[in-house]
C-alpha cells in the first residue's frame, strides 16, 4: 500500500488504483526525490503533472510545499486524489486540476503562475513525447532557480538537447529514472 512517507501527514496510507493500471512510484524513488530537492535548497510552490493517486502532490503538501498544484485529467484518478486529499487532510494546502496536462500547463503559465519544482511522471509509453511537447511552457511557469523533475523509464534516455531546459542529472532507481532539469 502506497503512504506519505514525512511530515505532518506521514504514516498516512494512500488509496490507489486496485487494478493495477497505474504503477505508483516507489517509496524509494520518491524518498530519493525528495532528499534531492531538499540538498538543493529548494522550498515552496509544487507542480504534480500526470497526479494519478496524487501520492507525489501530497508528498510535498506533507513537507511543507505549498502551494501544490496537482493535474490530472482522468476522472476515476480525480476521485481516488480526491479521497488521499480527504485521508491526509491536506486540502488547504492543495488545488486539483481536471484536464490534460498540456491544457492546466498553457493555461497556469497565461496566468503567470511559477513553481519552484514541477514534476512530471508521465505514463511512460508517452513520457517522451509529452516532455517535448511541453518543454517550453514548463520553463515558462518554472521560477528562476526553480527544478524540473521528469520521472520516466530507465531504459530511456533522458533528453539533454533541448531548447529551454538544461539537463543536470539522472538517477535510477529500480525500472524508473529521475530526470532534473533548469531553465536554461
Amino acid at each position: 500500500m502506497t503512504r506519505i512517507i514525512s511530515g505532518k501527514a506521514k504514516g498516512t496510507n494512500l488509496a490507489s488504483f486496485k487494478d493495477g493500471s497505474v504503477k505508483p512510484t516507489s517509496g524509494r524513488t520518491k524518498e530519493a526525490l525528495f532528499s534531492i530537492v531538499f540538498s538543493k535548497g529548494i522550498r515552496g510552490s509544487f507542480l504534480d503533472l500526470f497526479s494519478g493517486s496524487g501520492q507525489i502532490g501530497l508528498e510535498a503538501a506533507s513537507r511543507g510545499f505549498s502551494p501544490v498544484v496537482m493535474v490530472e485529467k482522468s476522472k476515476r484518478a480525480q476521485k481516488i486524489i480526491r479521497e488521499n486529499i480527504a485521508r491526509t487532510k491536506m486540502s488547504a494546502d492543495v488545488i486539483l486540476i481536471g484536464q490534460a496536462a498540456e491544457q492546466a500547463v498553457k493555461k497556469l503559465a497565461d496566468s503567470g503562475a511559477v513553481f519552484d519544482i514541477i514534476y512530471m511522471d508521465p505514463p511512460w509509453v508517452e513520457a517522451e513525447k509529452s516532455f517535448y511537447q511541453m518543454q517550453e511552457q514548463l520553463a515558462r511557469i518554472m521560477t528562476p532557480d526553480g527544478l524540473l523533475v521528469f520521472e520516466h523509464e530507465k531504459r530511456i534516455k533522458a533528453p539533454d538537447t533541448v531548447t529551454v531546459l538544461e539537463h543536470l542529472q539522472s538517477c535510477n532507481y529500480g525500472s524508473a529514472m529521475l530526470s532534473f532539469y533548469k531553465r536554461k
